[in-house]
Order: C-alpha cells, then sequence, then structure tokens
C-alpha cells in the first residue's frame, strides 16, 4: 500500500481546472514518485512520475514563465 502526502493544490482561472501535486511513497521501498492529478469537471488526468522527469518538466516550466515576465 502507497502512503499519499498532499503537497499543493492549484486552480486555473482560465477553465477552472484543478491541479493536485501528491508524493507517493510505496510501502515496499521503492521510489517516491510525484502525482500530477488534473480534474477537469468529471474528468481526472493522472501522471505518476520520477525525480528526473519532475525535474525537467520544472525547468521547462520555469524558462517558459520567465519569458512570459520578460514579454510584458
Amino acid at each position: 500500500m502507497a502512503q499519499i502526502s498532499q503537497l499543493s493544490k492549484i486552480r486555473v482561472p482560465l477553465g477552472n481546472q484543478e491541479i493536485e501535486l501528491q508524493q507517493i511513497d510505496h510501502a515496499e521501498g521503492g521510489m517516491s514518485l510525484l502525482r500530477i492529478r488534473i480534474r477537469e469537471n468529471r474528468r481526472f488526468t493522472i501522471f505518476d512520475i520520477d525525480p528526473a522527469t519532475a525535474q525537467q518538466w520544472a525547468t521547462a516550466m520555469q524558462i517558459w514563465a520567465d519569458s512570459q515576465k520578460q514579454a510584458a
């Protein structure tokens, strides 16, 4: 059985999606994963990603966010 820890919950103003970030720790001693749950009305999209993938995703998002600040 896995232990799930809530990290963050974000409401997207356009489209009203809800994004939840959770840490998943497997009882068997496996690696921790980051769970990303995106809720759009009744539909859920769930990603369980490893630390390296989370780092790549975070870097890409930070580069994009920084570029939007400069454009404004």
